[in-house]
């Protein structure tokens, strides 16, 4: 390579008068006059070097020679010495100062850097002053084929249409290469196919991919996958290449006609089935994907016209039948339809591909349920009089069960739509009659839920309505239509209508209203006010005379009697209040009636009121201090009241059993009361008397002794503690504030019993329950010494 190199290389000399004349640097002649046309005069360099096309990627292990730099002013004594500078100086290219020999140190690459600007100078070694000007020179790299070619758009999504003619282009593949296209063949691309024949081809120079079968079908294989090779010397050997993948698919076109995968298709569905519910769904096969293989469906013919419909389902392509009308087994059973399935986008250059519809029969089947009972008329208008007496009988209902089994129907009122039960229906027969009397003008449209039920299936409910409408007649008089307010000037003139009044009546004949108006009898003649009928169902109040006067009558009563004109007819008597007022010249009332005198002050009547009352108040007082001056003061007092315990304070002391008049004795003596011994059934202790009698000949209270009275009442106390589910579950302690004195038992003090020697038995205490097992273990034991030891 070194010898190819010097072969390659070119001594070119370069003057420095060129390089100072390039760039303007002339000079002229000291001692020439001025003139336009002055001789240019250059100066001959005095020193040249050699340039080279240095090749990249250099692996030897030597420094590469470049070229040398001479100048004729070095004389070979060593006193001149050579400078380089610029790109990759040093770094790259060295110089020896002494030869001016060029090196490389380092591997270059033409594809990072083409070329390199270098400035060279040869300088005096002593003084370091330049012998010669600062000249450039480029060092250019010289390319070889050490960059294969790379698709740099790779790898290839394409898509041609199936069933494309031969050479249909696919897409275009582009390689580059990073050498330089002006040397050599190194970057000259040729293409091939490696992978992907014989279905596709590729142009050589262009790259482009054509099919290279007519024909292909997507349905049989849709993607292919192409290997695309591009070598650079031409293809020649010895050259780089590069390879990508081209993934190609096949697009769909329609052309492939939907069919049926039957013939024929049967559906069973209820009679129930609501409308506009689905009865089925069927989809014609169609091997194309997209547009293609959308279809639309149409019910050719059938023998149930207007029962069904079909729609296409957008989303799976399938035709989904739907119902139209109810379903009713005992009328037709089955329905066959005809449906036909049509390719919505066809490609005119498939047609002879074609038809592009199918056909396919489809039975659907009703099957039988058990239908709740229908009303042979489902809304039933009826009509009563208002004035029709219970039990009478307004209209009938009827209802029959579809179902084969005909089940006996009974009927009922859904009382949410008859609240008040105005009517009844018969449960068997289906006759609406009256519960109720009924008032037109309160409700005059009743509408019923009638309940048809099946006697065999209670939960099947049939549902009809019923509207009754209530007949009017004349049971309402006619009345003011509103509160009149009359007033009459104290000026008005004789004949003047002071009032215009109307009437209305809650009842409605089919004629209309027609009322009559006249003054009521007992004021027909009087001498201030005529009344005249205007024929239109009003009537006009007229004054008879003038110099009417507020404060000889402020108010006139007037009673006016309006008929209806009903069958039979009604009247009634409205009285008409006029009130004289005090009035402008232009008729405007400004004081009416007695509001004159009510505005300056109370009247005589309203003050004794008023008087009156509060001499009540003054009497009830008094009678109240006098009564409580009068009533004794209470024992014991409110305020010392405690809630907690309540404490009752005797003045007098007892005399004990012989003390008669304190105590009654015979309260003690009554108490022979039936009680029930089985109120507490958890304890019922056996408490046994000191004088032990059959229950059926025990005697009363009233012939014992008074000792064995109190005895015997504290034994019904206790009895009544034991058997008390209120009494607290823990022993309480009672506190008798008193002891009498003389009494035949002696003292009742347990201590002054124990400090004595007491042959008292109290064994029975053992028979008194849990509640006085500690009492019965002190003193039931018959040891009686033993109980302080």
């Amino acid at each position: 390579k070194i010898l190819e190199k010097s072969m390659k290389c070119h001594v070119i000399t370069i003057y420095m008068e060129v390089a100072q004349f390039l760039s303007g640097d002339l000079e002229k002649s000291p001692h020439s006059d001025p003139d336009p046309w002055e001789v240019l005069h250059r100066h001959k360099r005095s020193w040249v070097w050699n340039q080279f096309f240095v090749l990249e990627e250099y692996t030897g292990n030597e420094p590469l020679y470049v070229g040398k730099l001479h100048s004729d002013v070095d004389k070979g004594d060593g006193k001149v010495k050579y400078v380089l500078s610029g790109e990759g100086a040093t770094s790259i290219f060295t110089i020896d100062e002494n030869t001016g020999d060029i090196h490389a140190t380092k591997r270059l690459d033409r594809e990072a850097q083409a070329y390199y600007t270098l400035q060279a100078q040869a300088v005096d070694r002593l003084t370091n002053l330049p012998v010669e000007p600062r000249s450039e020179f480029v060092v250019k790299v010289q390319d070889i084929n050490d960059n294969e070619p790379k698709f740099l758009d790779g790898p290839y999504l394409a898509g041609v249409p199936e069933m494309s003619p031969l050479g249909t282009m696919v897409v275009q593949v582009a390689a580059t290469d990073a050498d330089d296209p002006t040397y050599g063949n190194s970057a000259r691309v040729v293409y091939s196919i490696i992978h992907g024949q014989p279905y596709f081809s590729v142009e050589p120079k262009t790259g482009v991919i054509r099919t290279a079968l007519p024909n292909m079908d997507r349905e049989t294989r849709d993607q292919y996958v192409l290997v695309i090779q591009a070598k650079d010397m031409v293809g020649q050997m010895g050259g780089l290449s590069g390879t990508t993948s081209v993934t190609v698919t096949l697009t769909d076109v329609n052309d492939n006609p939907p069919r049926f995968t039957h013939k024929s298709y049967q559906y069973t569905v209820l009679e129930s089935l609501p409308v506009q519910s689905v009865v089925a769904r069927i989809k014609a096969a169609d091997a194309d994907i997209g547009s293609n293989a959308e279809m639309d469906y149409r019910i050719m013919d059938g023998d149930g016209p207007g029962m069904f419909n079909i729609t296409t389902d957008e989303n799976t392509q399938e035709g989904v039948i739907i119902l139209l009308k109810p379903l009713d087994f005992e009328t037709k059973s089955s329905f066959s339809l005809r449906i036909e399935a049509t390719n919505r986008n066809i490609d005119s250059n498939f047609l002879s591909l074609g038809p592009f519809s199918d056909t396919t029969s489809v039975k659907v089947t009703v099957e039988d349920v058990n239908e709740p009972p229908v009303f042979s008329t489902p809304l039933s208008k009826m009509s009563v009089s208002e004035d029709a007496k219970v039990g009478t009988s307004i209209g009938r209902v009827s209802a029959h069960d579809p179902d084969t089994s005909n089940s006996g129907i009974r009927y009922s009122i859904d009382r949410n739509t008859d609240l008040e039960r105005f009517f009844n229906v018969d449960a068997l027969s289906g006759v609406i009659s009256t519960a109720k009397p009924l008032d037109r003008e309160a409700n005059s449209v009743h509408n019923l839920t009638i309940f048809a039920i099946e006697s065999q299936d209670p939960m099947e409910i049939g549902k009809g309505i019923a509207l009754i409408t209530v007949l009017d007649i004349n049971d309402n008089a006619p009345v003011f239509a509103i509160d009149y307010e009359t007033l009459l000037c104290e000026n008005a003139m004789p004949g003047q209508v002071i009032q215009t009044i109307s009437a209305v009546d809650k009842d409605e004949p089919l004629s209309g209203h027609r009322f009559y108006f006249a003054l009521a009898a007992p004021v027909a003649g009087n001498l201030n006010f005529t009344l005249r009928d205007n024929k239109d169902n009003t009537a006009s109040i007229l004054t008879k005379r003038g110099g009417f006067r507020r404060r000889e009558q402020p108010v006139y009563r007037l009673p006016v009697l309006i008929v209806d004109s009903g069958s039979p007819a009604l009247s009634s008597t409205n009285t008409l209040s006029v009130r004289v007022c005090d009035c402008d010249s232009d008729g405007v009332a400004l004081s009416c009636g007695a509001v004159a005198y009510t505005s300056t002050g109370l009247s005589t009547g309203a003050l004794l009121a008023i008087l009156g009352c509060i001499i009540t108040l003054l009497v009830m007082v008094l009678l109240i201090v006098t009564m409580r001056r009068r009533r004794k003061e209470p024992l014991i007092l409110e305020e010392e009241r405690d809630i907690r315990e309540n404490i009752v304070r005797y003045d007098d002391e007892g005399g004990g059993e012989e003390d008669t008049e304190a105590f009654d004795m015979v309260t003690l003596r009554n108490l022979n009361v039936i009680r029930d011994p089985n109120v507490r059934r958890d304890v019922t202790p056996d408490t046994p008397t000191f004088f032990h009698y059959p229950t059926a000949s025990r005697p009363s209270y009233k012939s014992l002794p008074d000792n064995v009275v109190f005895r015997e009442f504290i034994w019904e106390r206790l009895k009544d503690s034991d058997v008390d589910p209120s009494a607290p579950p823990y022993d309480s302690l009672q506190t008798y504030a008193f002891e009498g004195s003389g009494s035949v038992a002696e003292s009742l003090s347990s201590l002054e019993s124990l400090s004595t020697d007491s042959d008292q038995n109290y064994d029975y205490l053992s028979n008194w329950g849990p509640r006085f097992k500690k009492l019965a273990d002190l003193y039931g034991n018959s040891d009686g010494t033993s109980v302080f030891s």
